[in-house]
């Protein structure tokens, strides 16, 4: 098959890597050309083997990954207070996430862990389609959070790219918030197409915290530079401290003693901010997450 011209003006795209000496900042600038370059590229390819696959008689399927979502209006969570919350089948979350086999709050029973089983094994909710119309229906200014449980649409470790720039289309006008554990550092197709979806997406207003899950990893992931991030932190952790690479951590404003402060009302992960937000492990399986946190 032929070269196009647009896969020629993409490649053509890829910086060079400049001989003089570089600041920070200038040297962000380079890798941010070309993660986005890079990730162009490679789903142009993919669109290009679709259409063979496609012209040669294939069958494929408009989707493959079919989860379901359900978005609830007025969530009746304490903490997270009457705004719309939305819910991800558990195929979304990746295996990259150490909390997926122990020390996930959201499996650890209760109603939330049965709602969740109820979308990701019994078809509670709605397909994709659907479930976009209805973020999109919410009211312009609505704050809102993707996702008390389950991760960014992809199976996986993946980023569904397509599916999330619908979400995004649909949240525009809208103070839409979520939080991914999707891998996004690393020189890896995936990671380095997840990073640049993920950035866009902050960069067109809606905001996805990069999760971590030791204050290393925080550091990796501000490195990244694609999004805001937040930290698990062990139980019994200060409400300010910093990074080993001295970026400032502050514990979610609910998790403060004697604070009635909820998401409803703080709405500090739909930010895009440099301070890191830290959430001391909590739940039935608070000491199994805080052991992941502690094991820098």
């Amino acid at each position: 098959m032929q070269t196009t011209n647009k896969q020629t003006q993409l490649n053509s795209k890829f910086p060079e890597w400049p001989a003089e000496a570089l600041t920070e900042a200038e040297a962000r600038e380079w890798a941010r050309e070309w993660d986005e370059a890079r990730a162009a590229s490679f789903f142009a390819k993919l669109a290009e083997v679709t259409i063979r696959s496609q012209s040669q008689g294939a069958s494929t399927s408009a989707r493959a990954f079919t989860p379901r979502f359900h978005l609830t209006l007025k969530s009746g969570n304490v903490k997270t207070g009457p705004i719309p919350v939305s819910t991800s089948a558990a195929s979304t979350c990746p295996d990259a996430c150490p909390l997926k086999s122990r020390g996930c709050y959201a499996s650890a029973g209760g109603p939330l862990a049965l709602h969740w089983k109820a979308v990701s094994e019994n078809g509670r909710g709605d397909d994709w389609s659907t479930f976009v119309a209805r973020i999109s229906a919410l009211p312009d200014g609505q704050l809102f959070r993707h996702n008390q449980a389950g991760d960014l649409p992809g199976e996986n470790n993946s980023v569904d790219v397509s599916m999330l720039a619908e979400l995004v289309d649909a949240s525009e006008g809208k103070r839409g918030w979520t939080y991914t554990h999707k891998p996004v550092t690393g020189d890896g197709n995936e990671a380095t197409c997840n990073r640049a979806a993920v950035r866009q997406a902050n960069e067109r207003g809606f905001t996805v915290n990069l999760s971590a899950d030791n204050l290393i990893e925080a550091d990796e992931l501000k490195d990244a530079d694609c999004g805001p991030v937040v930290v698990v932190l062990p139980v019994g952790s200060p409400l300010a401290m910093t990074t080993p690479n001295g970026h400032k951590v502050v514990v979610c404003p609910a998790q403060r003693p004697e604070s009635k402060a909820t998401c409803a009302t703080c709405g500090l992960c739909q930010r895009q901010r440099s301070v890191i937000v830290g959430f001391l492990a909590h739940g039935t399986q608070a000491k199994a997450a805080s052991a992941i946190a502690a094991n820098a």
